[in-house]
């Protein structure tokens, strides 16, 4: 079954780790939550806090709704990508990094109640984030792409 929506799982799981792994050096590397280092003073930091909300901290102290929600997205996409036709490689990446997503914010939500947040652009002063936050956001520009029609081959031949 995996070998269908290979790219769905294998960004999804990837991502899933890469967005554990980031988390749990943050929470290992800073003593307090409000730490930061500046990898570019001004500029980007890595700073270490808490979100009760989704993305950016929108809907601030919604953890125990968003949790469910977390679980209901994941469980969708898992079922998506198990049970759906062989999807465009365009749509797998698109749901695979939305899956990354939603699992990576989802189990941060169920095992502690927040979200770790860490990467700080100062520059634009905007809210600090995390990969699963990028990767969801990644996977909505993929499926954008997607519901662009494909060029048909007739198409193809009178642009030449």
């Amino acid at each position: 079954m995996m070998k269908k929506n290979r790219w769905f799982w294998l960004v999804a799981i990837i991502g899933l780790g890469l967005d554990q792994l980031t988390k749990y050096i943050t929470v290992q590397s800073f003593e307090t939550i409000g730490d930061t280092f500046g990898l570019w003073p001004g500029v980007f930091h890595l700073t270490y806090v808490i979100n009760t909300g989704a993305a950016f901290s929108f809907f601030k102290g919604g953890a125990v709704w968003l949790r469910w929600l977390s679980l209901a997205v994941s469980l969708g996409l898992i079922f998506l990508g198990w049970y759906a036709p062989r999807m465009r490689i365009v749509e797998q990446l698109g749901y695979g990094f939305i899956l990354a997503g939603a699992l990576g914010n989802g189990i941060d939500r169920f095992l502690f109640g927040y979200v770790v947040d860490f990467l700080d652009f100062r520059l634009i002063n905007f809210p600090v984030f995390n990969l699963a936050d990028t990767f969801i956001n990644i996977g909505i520009f993929f499926l954008l792409l997607a519901s662009f029609p494909p060029k048909s081959s007739s198409q193809k031949n009178t642009s030449q």
